[in-house]
C-alpha cells in the first residue's frame, strides 16, 4: 500500500509498505548532518529518497544525489524527487556502491550521508519482503562497504555522516579510520535518560587529525514520558 506523509515547508514523502520507510534514525541523521552551504551531497543507499528530501528541506542550497541498488526502490525515490519538485537539486542513480569506482569520480562530493544496514545476515529479526530485508540486513552491502565508498567519493577535507547501532560503533569507527576518515563528532541517541542508547550518530572528516567531540546525548523523551523539545524541533511536529 502506498501513502503520502507530510514533512514540513510543503515537502512530503510518498511511501510504499513493501519498502523500508522513513524512520526515526534517518530523521535524526538529517538533523545531525552539517553539510556546507551549496555542497554536493551523496546519500549512499538512499532508499525511497527520504534523507535527500529532508536535506533539501533543511538546506535550500544543496545539490543532492541518491544512490540506490534496488531498481524498484530507486524508482520510488525518483518519484519523490519529482513529487517535491526537486528535479533541479536532486537526482537518483541506481547502482551498487560496492562498484564505487564505476559510479562517480573520486572526491566528487563534499558531504556523504548514509543510514546503512545495521545487522549482519545472521542477526536481527528478518524483515518481511526482500526490499525491506535488504535495507536492514547486510545482504547486498555492509557498513564497511559503505565506508569504503564514502571515503572514495568524498573530497579531501570533506565529511561523511552515518547513523548506526551503538553496539557496533567500534566497527564503524575502525572502518572509518582504516579508510582515512577521522571521526570528529559523535552523539548517542537514548529513548530516555536511563535507557541504553538506541542509535549513534557519527560524523568523520577525510584527512583530518585525530580528535573527536562527544556531544551530549540526544533524548527522545523526558522524565515525564513526553517528547523532549529538541526531538519535537527535529520533527517539527509542533507545526502539524
Amino acid at each position: 500500500m502506498r501513502h503520502t506523509d507530510k514533512l514540513w515547508d510543503g515537502f512530503s514523502l510518498i511511501q510504499d509498505d513493501r519498502f523500508f520507510k522513513l524512520g526515526q534514525d534517518s530523521m535524526l541523521l538529517s538533523a545531525f548532518a552539517s553539510p556546507p552551504p551549496r555542497a554536493k551531497v551523496l546519500d549512499l543507499g538512499c532508499g525511497n529518497g527520504a534523507l535527500g528530501v529532508l536535506l533539501c528541506a533543511r538546506y535550500p542550497g544543496l545539490d543532492v544525489t541518491g544512490l540506490e541498488i534496488q531498481p524498484e526502490v530507486a524508482e520510488l525515490a525518483q518519484e519523490n524527487v519529482v513529487w517535491n519538485r526537486l528535479d533541479a537539486r536532486m537526482r537518483i542513480v541506481c547502482g551498487d556502491l560496492k562498484q564505487y569506482k564505476q559510479l562517480f569520480p573520486t572526491g566528487a562530493f563534499e558531504y556523504i550521508i548514509c543510514n546503512p544496514p545495521y545487522f549482519s545476515q545472521d542477526s536481527g529479526y528478518a524483515a518481511k519482503g526482500k526490499n525491506r530485508h535488504t535495507a536492514r540486513q547486510e545482504t547486498e552491502c555492509s557498513a564497511a562497504d559503505a565506508v569504503r565508498a564514502a571515503a572514495y567519493f568524498v573530497k579531501y577535507g570533506g565529511r561523511v555522516a552515518f547513523v548506526y547501532r551503538p553496539e557496533r560503533v567500534c566497527e564503524l569507527i575502525f572502518d572509518m579510520k582504516q579508510c582515512g576518515l577521522e571521526p570528529k563528532r559523535l552523539r548517542f541517541v537514548h529513548q530516555h535518560a536511563k535507557a541504553v542508547p538506541s542509535a549513534v550518530l557519527v560524523e568523520a572528516r577525510r584527512g583530518s587529525a585525530p580528535g573527536v567531540q562527544v556531544l551530549p546525548p540526544l533524548l527522545v523523551c523526558g522524565e515525564d514520558g513526553t517528547q523532549t523539545e529538541e526531538y519535537r524541533m527535529i520533527y517539527h511536529r509542533e507545526e502539524f
